[in-house]
């Protein structure tokens, strides 16, 4: 039998178990995801930057890249992020957040 988790350390590691259960998540539908994804989100940003985050993962998906979970989005924007082709300008109302605030606004890297 598997040993209960207590209840702290189950709070302190749920973004990580998010991001463990999108990360393998996506290839079973999508082999190469993670290589288009990438390719597709740098390439978007670069052509039509600034612009949410949101509304790249939706042209994305509408060019048929397509996760089990749209959750598999953000390693492809950190990843971008970290290697300095994209950056963050701000943020703006979130479409699917029911107009929260917080979609962060992106735009080619050394362009901000």
């Amino acid at each position: 039998m598997a040993e209960p988790i207590r209840k702290l350390e189950h709070i302190a590691y749920r973004p990580l178990a998010a991001t463990q259960a999108c990360a393998g998540g996506h290839k079973a539908v999508m082999p190469t995801f993670s290589e288009q994804a990438y390719a597709f989100v740098v390439e978007y940003i670069k052509v039509h930057g600034p612009i949410s985050g949101e509304l790249v993962t939706n042209a994305a998906k509408q060019a048929g890249i397509r996760p089990s979970d749209d959750r598999a989005f953000g390693p492809i924007y950190a990843r971008a992020l970290r290697e300095g082709l994209v950056q963050v300008i701000g943020t703006t109302i979130r479409t699917k957040g029911h107009g929260t605030g917080g979609a962060r606004v992106y735009v080619a890297g050394g362009l901000a």
